[in-house]
């Protein structure tokens, strides 16, 4: 094995979760040096494997998922791997799942099982739904929790069916939620002792990120509609055509920085109007706003628009494609581009730019020691280490536990 050393150096993770939530959890505590154990099942492995699967027997989005991890095969519906479960679950302080409420307590794993083996283990539950309430039980995906958590309904032009964004945003927010509700009780179990459980909702990490959407709601019965590229509320800011047909980004909502926009865009007059110096101002009248400045970026291609908004120090970008980001010098500098040699086609190798690791820490930096592993690749290992012999890992293969 590669070195572990990392701010979670120490830190043992089971995960027992598949797709995207559980195991971006689990990435991002690997980064970081903790030993995530991964547990698949032992025909097929993580689903993950085969999504966005254009050649091979695993897919990038599984190798860049599964980064760091140690996979194990293991039947946990098998009593025998039930059994092997709760020896891993003895040595380590958290678990990680995101199987719908119920599944593992069939399986004989449900939490008083696993604090039983481990009174100090922390369990972080992911789910649909939540560990509790009337839908508790409703299978509930990414797309399902964008639509109840709020975000849907706001996504997409009014005139338009809701739209989604074509990544699994509820699934990777749930992930960072989870981690960070595994450190507080890590923080928490070095002064009590104690474990604690986790409970991490989909639809709910969608809901914290809609800002004063209940209470404005709540207080003015306002419900807001979709707005396409503009962001209701603030002015300007929104998406605009350049004279070549690229799109650039511009943000010009700040009360200085809407000034030296109107002066860049060749428009002192609306920089000194009165009515225009705050952000309400600006909202009452976004609308001949946007006009200016698109008849501005209609003049120009997006290259000249973007050098004049970048000398008006205007907050302001093209719109990146993968290609954009493949050549960028900054994502290269920030080490968001890292490169690792990895099966693209059977028989084939070659070096693959993988995103690089979130966030930044200056004394023990994240990184990437190897990328997600191919199926079962450290179950002997792992089971050697809770003093499996060969014999009994043999015994085991038979039953087809592991």
């Amino acid at each position: 094995m590669a070195d572990l050393s990392g701010a979670l150096d120490g830190v043992r993770v089971l995960e027992l979760g598949n797709f995207i939530a559980a195991p971006s959890a689990g990435r991002l505590m690997a980064d970081f040096g903790a030993d995530v154990v991964k547990v698949e099942r032992p025909r097929g492995g993580d689903e993950l494997r085969r999504w966005r699967l254009h050649e091979g027997e695993t897919s990038l989005l599984f190798r860049a998922m599964n980064r760091n991890k140690r996979s194990v095969t293991l039947d946990l519906r098998h009593p025998e791997g039930r059994t092997v479960a709760l020896d891993l679950i003895r040595r380590s302080d958290v678990v990680l799942e995101n199987f719908r409420p119920g599944t593992l307590e069939r399986w004989g794993l449900d939490v008083e099982r696993m604090r039983e083996a481990n009174p100090g283990v922390i369990v972080v539950r992911i789910s649909g739904y939540g560990q509790s309430g009337p839908y508790r039980d409703r299978p509930g995906f990414g797309g399902v929790a964008e639509a109840v958590g709020g975000l849907r309904n706001l996504t997409g032009y009014p005139d338009r069916p809701p739209t989604r964004v074509g990544i699994s945003l509820a699934d990777s927010v749930a992930g960072l939620y989870a981690v960070i509700g595994a450190l507080t009780a890590l923080r928490r179990r070095s002064v009590t002792g104690r474990g604690d459980i986790v409970d991490v909702a989909l639809y709910e990490a969608v809901y914290s990120l809609m800002e004063s959407l209940t209470p404005d709601y709540d207080a003015f019965a306002v419900e807001p509609e979709r707005t396409g590229a503009s962001l209701p509320g603030i002015a300007p800011s929104g998406t605009y055509l350049c004279g070549d047909g690229k799109y650039v980004v511009i943000s010009g909502n700040g009360d200085s920085i809407f000034k030296r926009l109107m002066r860049v865009i060749g428009r002192p007059d609306l920089a000194d109007d009165p009515a225009l110096a705050d952000n309400a101002g600006r909202v009452r009248r976004a609308g001949s706003l946007d006009a200016a400045i698109a008849d501005w970026t209609a003049r120009l291609p997006h290259e000249e628009a973007l050098r004049q908004l970048d000398a008006g120090q205007i907050p302001s970008s093209p719109i990146y494609t993968a290609a954009d980001i493949a050549k960028d010098p900054h994502y290269a500098a920030r080490g968001m581009l890292e490169r690792h040699r990895v099966a693209v086609a059977p028989g084939h190798e070659r070096e693959v730019a993988f995103p690089g690791v979130v966030p930044k820490l200056a004394e023990q930096p994240g990184r990437t020691r190897w990328l997600g592993p191919e199926l079962g690749e450290h179950t002997d290992a792992v089971l050697a280490e809770l003093g499996i012999d060969d014999a009994r890992r043999a015994e085991l293969r038979d039953l087809g536990v592991i």
